[in-house]
């Protein structure tokens, strides 16, 4: 593993030397991005599940029992206290602000204690597994933190190309769709990505891993919405306006985030606090059930702003009760048809992670870009397309250039008729 790491590390340098974002990104839409974000809420959702699963195996029933209320105690308390902005005028705004930021932490706090009142204190419980006192590695076989990589033979470096290229692309893909969408028009940002100087530090951090011996510590996600929606605020801004050929001025609420780093630098300050004893200790109360809520919370909270779910609704709301359409754009059909499509995709890649290809599903996520800008795009009708699809990371939508929709299609026939 620790070669295949290393070979990794040089693949990213050399993508972020290439500015690889720039041509790799440039043609993917947000018909992917969506896609990519509904996947990352489900397995969320799987990975409770998992968590739960493991609970019923090693618990007796009615710790289980309690395991569940636990994990679903945990999401509520936070999807709760997420919503604490729209309590005014209960609270100062500070307070509102506090909650909702830290509405996760604050239900995972209260759900770690809550095992030790009263005659819950007497069930039994599985915690998170931790090492012991000692700064030391916590695999018993292991003497010394780092691995002695040197010793592969040399034909077993050379092989390890081949996962790191693997591990290459899923961390890139990962990574890249995963800065967009926290960087989308909804969070008003303006200071310019740095997408090359990320690959860097994740390349860095990937040959660490495989010199310490460790899983690459990319996670699932390594940006998620929660962390731009826990910094969105609302600002005021100037805007001109021409009226009748005279200029006037007014003020508008926009929403944007707070564009700094201190929350990231905390995160990863905490973070490598609390792994090292003998404050790991601490993360050993914490039982898998709330973590299991962890994931659902993170899950929910991924999946409410993703736009695939208002047009899943669109398809349960009966034609009269519909939001009107531009004109432009003759019907529900072929947005109903996009999203079906896009869900449909989605647990295809779904179904794939589950399997022994699981490490091939970037390479699915890839194909999307061509499949929405050569085959989708022949499906459905221009107009549709521009009003549900864009351009990912620069203005404008695919469907811009030219003047018609090509020839009639599927999509075409049935939005006519």
């Amino acid at each position: 593993m620790a070669w295949s790491l290393l070979h990794a590390a040089w693949m990213h340098y050399l993508l972020a030397i290439l500015n690889a974002h720039d041509w790799t990104m440039r043609y993917v839409t947000t018909f992917s991005t969506e896609i990519f974000s509904l996947l990352n809420s489900i397995i969320y959702f799987h990975k409770a599940v998992q968590e739960l699963q493991r609970a019923h195996e090693a618990l007796s029933f009615a710790a289980f029992l309690y395991a569940i209320i636990g994990a679903i105690g945990t999401m509520a308390v936070a999807i709760f206290l997420s919503t604490a902005e729209s309590w005014k005028p209960l609270f100062h705004r500070y307070v509102r602000m506090g909650l909702r930021e830290y509405a996760a932490a604050i239900g995972i706090i209260i759900f770690i204690g809550m095992p030790h009142v009263g005659e819950l204190a007497g069930l039994d419980r599985q915690n998170l597994q931790v090492s012991s006192h000692a700064f030391r590695p916590s695999d018993p076989d292991r003497s010394v933190f780092f691995v002695k990589f040197w010793y592969l033979p040399v034909t077993w470096i050379f092989a390890a190309i081949l996962p790191g290229f693997i591990i290459t692309i899923l961390f890139f893909f990962d990574h890249e769709i995963s800065s967009i969408i926290c960087t989308i028009d909804r969070y008003g940002t303006r200071k310019p990505a740095g997408f090359a100087w990320d690959i860097v530090l994740l390349g860095t951090t990937t040959a660490l891993c495989g010199i310490l011996g460790i899983p690459p510590a990319n996670g699932l996600l390594p940006q998620a919405p929660l962390h731009s929606e826990s910094l969105l605020h609302t600002e005021k801004e100037d805007v001109h306006v021409t009226i009748s050929g005279e200029e006037k001025t007014g003020v508008c609420e926009v929403q944007r985030v707070y564009e700094q780093r201190w929350s990231a630098f905390l995160h990863a300050g905490a973070i490598l606090v609390f792994v090292s004893p003998p404050l790991q200790l601490v993360l050993g109360l914490t039982p898998t059930s709330v973590l299991a809520g962890l994931f659902m919370f993170m899950g929910e909270q991924s999946l409410a702003v993703n736009p695939i779910l208002y047009r899943f609704f669109y398809l349960l709301t009966p034609p009269s009760e519909l939001p009107d359409l531009p004109e432009t754009v003759k019907s529900y059909v072929g947005i109903h048809v996009y999203t079906l499509v896009q869900i449909a995709a989605t647990i295809v890649i779904f179904i794939v992670t589950l399997t022994k290809g699981a490490p091939a599903f970037p390479v699915i996520i890839i194909a999307l870009v061509p499949i929405r800008l050569l085959v989708i795009n022949r499906l459905l009708h221009r107009e549709t397309l521009r009003y549900v699809d864009a351009w990912a990371c620069r203005a404008g939508r695919p469907e811009d250039n030219g003047e018609d929709g090509g020839s009639p299609s599927l999509g075409d026939t049935m939005e006519l008729s």
